[in-house]
């Protein structure tokens, strides 16, 4: 009677375990979405993906970034003022930012004529692996490193710091128009931005 006890036990740490390591593997890959923000008009999509409009009367004005590119210049979000931004946050360790990377760079191809830049923000990552995720996944807009979190942290009343991919569209007088929690596709993407551009 002993025996089966025991493998009872073992089976239920081995059960313990294994739900522990998936927990642990959803939360690094960005799986948490906690929204947030009042008098905003959201929905969401089936994926899990939430995206929130700002009406041009409840915009907020975009922290004011800068730092250092992955290729070691020095870019300012400010430098962009007068045209719509894509800000996206994302990581090399990151398996929902690798999926979403061929749709940015889609859509950052398709809507440059149209004023549009779009911007990466690298976080927790070191310098190499998030050089190495810009070349494999042919990523051409900049990206500013930000391996402590510094500049995610001045988001932090937007998207939460543990939301990661996340993108946020900022209008031409550089105010926040729109919040993507979680990872994007393209149709979602172009959505969000025709809209913005519209003047909605």
């Amino acid at each position: 009677m002993v025996v089966p006890a025991r493998t009872s036990r073992s089976s239920r740490r081995a059960a313990g375990a294994l739900a522990a390591a998936l927990a642990g593997a959803a939360l690094l890959a960005g799986c948490t979405n906690t929204t947030g923000g009042g008098g905003d008009t959201g929905f969401v999509e089936s994926s899990g993906t939430t995206v929130t409009y700002y009406a041009p009367n409840q915009r907020t004005a975009v922290p004011d970034l800068a730092g250092t590119t992955l290729d070691g210049k020095q870019l300012a979000l400010a430098d962009y003022r007068g045209k719509f931004v894509v800000v996206n946050i994302w990581g090399s360790w990151c398996g929902p930012c690798r999926v979403e990377a061929p749709a940015l760079q889609e859509t950052y191809e398709q809507y440059q004529s149209k004023g549009v830049q779009f911007l990466g923000i690298n976080a927790r990552d070191i310098n190499a692996a998030a050089l190495a995720f810009v070349r494999d996944d042919h990523i051409t807009y900049p990206s500013l490193q930000d391996p402590s979190e510094t500049l995610l942290l001045e988001f932090k009343t937007v998207v939460p710091p543990s939301n990661i991919p996340s993108s946020i569209i900022v209008d031409r007088t550089g105010k926040i128009a729109t919040r993507i929690i979680g990872g994007t596709t393209e149709p979602q993407l172009k959505q969000a931005l025709d809209k913005v551009l519209s003047g909605s």
